[in-house]
């Protein structure tokens, strides 16, 4: 069964039409020295029979160590990676959403491979909020449909 993740994925527009998204750099080792397409939408795995909504916004807590902005989220569509990976997007505007007070989760890993050992790594390591443009060439490929539907949902909303 392939695996079904979910997130939030905060936009804000600025004084002057522009619109940017608020995106984490993946931690770990294998994306330390990546840039592009090494961000993502705050996401993650869904727990048997847990509603997506709540589980977008336990995974942007456990990821960020605060609370989603509490604000209207409407669903943005379900997106397939290439793996077959599935994530559900909702979407909510993130205006006055501070990127500060950050304490990001953390997983285990063997590290270095093979080595036996097991070594703690932030899941995230950098939050920024990002023009979308911009923002749609550094996250990971499977996600870039997502920020492509805010951006036609904005811009038929103007």
């Amino acid at each position: 069964m392939a695996v079904h993740s979910a997130g939030i994925l905060l936009y804000r527009l600025d004084g002057e039409g522009g619109v940017s998204a608020f995106v984490v750099h993946m931690g770990g080792p294998y994306w330390a020295t990546k840039d592009e397409g090494a961000w993502s939408i705050p996401k993650g795995e869904l727990a048997d029979g847990e509603d997506v909504l709540d589980a977008a916004k336990r995974e942007f807590r456990e990821a960020l160590g605060v609370d989603p902005p509490e604000v209207d989220y409407a669903e943005l569509g379900t997106f397939a990676y290439s793996s077959g990976k599935r994530v559900t997007v909702f979407v909510g505007d993130g205006a006055g959403f501070d990127e500060d007070g950050f304490v990001f989760g953390e997983f285990e890993m063997e590290w270095p491979p093979r080595s036996g050992k097991t070594a703690s790594f932030p899941e995230v390591d950098r939050a920024e909020w990002v023009p979308l443009a911009r923002a749609s060439e550094l996250v990971v490929k499977g996600q870039r449909p997502a920020l492509e539907r805010l951006a036609e949902l904005l811009a038929e909303a103007r």
